[in-house]
């Protein structure tokens, strides 16, 4: 009775506090916010949970900012605990799981489960993303793939596409013949002006042999080779951005995201953002194939669709472009089979957003994991440059 009575006055007290941080503004926000969280997370994680998001439900306003708010990500990062528990139970610990932080290792990115706040290892599609045999089953479909097929909404997800636990598609949306219809191409360089951006929410990220401190050896160096080729031998106009967002990587989405708004604006010659990662898997998982003799490190392309299975779409991480997402995403994958069978992992889908809103042909590619080395990682570059050159120009 008694912990029962001071439950109760507590969450009248939260809820006090939280219509105080709606009228009061800024300063009484960040105290009720702290306290609020505190209190409810002591009485019970589901509780803190249930307000939480109730709340945001009732206060979209509330974020109608420059960038999403730390309420909004607690709010996503509570979530998506809950959604990693609840695939873990159902699918155990092997498979693939799917990351991207909230992702932030949505990459939490996504990858990874960012917002999630994971180690890298533990990445958007988590522990055991990549399973062999259905690679290679993957890349036979692939190898023999025709309009008819692709129209068949089951045969495209079984064969191109792990939707994470967490979210859910439907035909409508994933529709491969009018995915493959949205021109992807981008205009013919007349000059220095950049068409290409490429920047790395995730700049830590590095390779089985990388060196600590060294951005050279992470993805930020792997970023640069894939600049580099675009540029010297395919003739795009590229910037490269090596900006580190990571250092709170729980945050790094949001940090990010009013630098590339900054370059963007500065640029608006920029038609395509490539935000490049590496993919966490467990140790005894290795991303390799071999393409015209040379060992290289597998990719995978991935999509947020603000949308998760328990609150549905997330009015507060809209992205008017996932079409354009998906589309650009979709032909990148079959070009890639294409060209080089076995090279591209299944496209990842998962809820949240990970700053793709930001332009209709953002692309987040994933190079490899943990278990990859360097060397590998930077192999891939050239048919990675290669494929993409194949959808933006349109050949």
């Amino acid at each position: 009775m008694v912990f029962t009575f001071l439950a109760g006055t507590l969450i009248l007290v939260c809820c006090t506090l939280f219509l105080l941080t709606v009228r009061n503004g800024i300063q009484v926000q960040k105290l009720s916010r702290e306290l609020c969280s505190l209190m409810l997370r002591q009485i019970s994680p589901n509780l803190y949970r249930e307000v939480a998001e109730e709340y945001y439900e009732d206060s979209e306003e509330n974020y109608e900012t420059q960038t999403e708010s730390s309420l909004t990500y607690e709010s996503v990062l509570a979530q998506n605990v809950s959604d990693d528990e609840a695939q873990e139970a159902g699918d155990g610990a092997s498979g693939e799981g799917g990351k991207e932080a909230a992702g932030e290792s949505d990459e939490s990115d996504g990858d990874e489960k960012e917002v999630a706040g994971e180690a890298d290892e533990s990445d958007k599609s988590g522990e055991g993303t990549a399973d062999e045999e259905d690679e290679e089953e993957t890349a036979a479909a692939s190898a023999s793939v025709s309009p008819e097929k692709l129209a068949d909404y089951d045969y495209l997800v079984q064969n191109f596409y792990t939707v994470d636990s967490s979210t859910t598609i439907s035909s409508a949306q994933l529709n491969a013949s009018e995915l493959l219809q949205i021109d992807c191409t981008v205009a013919e360089n007349s000059g220095e002006e950049p068409q290409i951006l490429i920047y790395h929410t995730h700049a830590s990220e590095g390779y089985s042999d990388s060196t600590e401190g060294d951005y050279s050896t992470t993805v930020v160096g792997v970023g640069e080779e894939l600049a580099g080729i675009l540029r010297d031998t395919y003739g795009y106009s590229v910037l490269h951005d090596t900006g580190v967002y990571d250092s709170d990587r729980n945050r790094a989405y949001s940090v990010a995201k009013p630098y590339i708004e900054q370059i963007l604006a500065e640029y608006p010659s920029i038609e395509v953002v490539i935000d490049l990662h590496r993919d966490g898997v467990s140790s005894d998982t290795r991303l390799v194939t071999e393409q015209d003799g040379v060992s290289m490190a597998q990719v995978m392309f991935f999509n947020g669709l603000s949308r998760t299975t328990s609150l549905g779409d997330i009015s507060y991480l809209e992205n008017p472009y996932i079409t354009e997402n998906l589309a650009f995403s979709l032909q990148m994958k079959l070009a890639a089979e294409e060209l080089y069978p076995g090279f591209s992992r299944k496209i990842y889908l998962k809820g949240y957003r990970y700053n793709m809103h930001l332009m209709p042909k953002s692309l987040l590619v994933e190079v490899g994991a943990q278990t990859n080395t360097l060397e590998e990682a930077m192999n891939a570059m050239g048919p990675l440059a290669a494929v993409l050159d194949q959808v933006l120009s349109g050949e």
